[in-house]
């Protein structure tokens, strides 16, 4: 019995995160540059006509920041930046800058409509109202991109949290400013 009791805990606890890490570095993604047609040379129409000269691909817009944010601690000691930016090609992305707090079992990255609330009290309330799961924390430290779906009303969120699905709790949370 004892042992299906350790085994129970081991699966749900998964105490030996508290001592692995994973690093991401991942870019800002650039929109395909659009090509920019050079200037034409011109010719006399008698003459044969001249090639035309190849394009040129134009610098890619910067994204455009529409909110930021920074973490505070919840659950485990974090750290880092949050940021949602418009790419030059209209789609949008979370991105976690210089991320760092502990690894956990199934977190998540949530956009919410809840307040970002300091201390213990904070820890809960991000399941309790809307919220938008961008998918699964790629790694605890680092820099990453999480993809906002077209359709999402910006608008309808205030925060971010690092969420672990596991033990309904915030690792970090953001307040998200514009």
């Amino acid at each position: 019995m004892a042992a299906i009791a350790l085994a129970v805990g081991l699966y749900l606890f998964q105490p030996w995160r508290l001592f692995t890490s994973s690093t991401v570095t991942e870019d800002i993604p650039a929109a395909a540059p659009a090509a920019v047609p050079s200037q034409e040379s011109t010719a006399e129409p008698s003459a044969p006509a001249a090639s035309a000269t190849p394009s040129v691909p134009a610098a890619p817009a910067a994204p455009r920041e529409l909110a930021t944010g920074q973490l505070i601690s919840h659950e485990h000691a974090s750290s880092g930046t949050v940021r949602i930016l418009e790419l030059a090609d209209g789609s949008r992305i979370l991105r976690l800058e210089g991320l760092d707090t502990s690894d956990g079992p199934d977190l998540k990255v949530w956009l919410s409509d809840a307040p970002v609330i300091e201390g213990v009290a904070g820890w809960h309330v991000f399941d309790d109202g809307a919220y938008l799961d961008l998918g699964a924390l790629k790694a605890n430290k680092g820099d990453q991109n999480y993809e906002i779906p077209a359709a999402t009303v910006l608008g309808d969120y205030t925060s971010v949290s690092i969420w672990c699905a596991r033990f309904a709790v915030s690792f970090a949370a953001a307040e998200l400013n514009t």
